[in-house]
């Protein structure tokens, strides 16, 4: 029972590590997918924009 706590103690904070290091690594946009990602945020408050000066 000993080892069983002795590896969550010291393998679930290495394991959790090794889980956030690799999301946050394979986690990010292309320059061609921000720049489309972009475009698309200042199409839509564009679009906001318009339709509040409507009302």
């Amino acid at each position: 029972m000993e080892a069983l706590w002795a590896f969550v103690v010291i393998g679930g904070p290495i394991i959790l590590g090794a889980v956030l290091l690799w999301a946050s690594t394979h986690n990010r946009m292309s320059r061609k997918q921000k720049k489309e990602s972009d475009a698309a945020a200042r199409r839509v408050r564009r679009e906001a924009a318009e339709e509040n000066r409507r009302d």
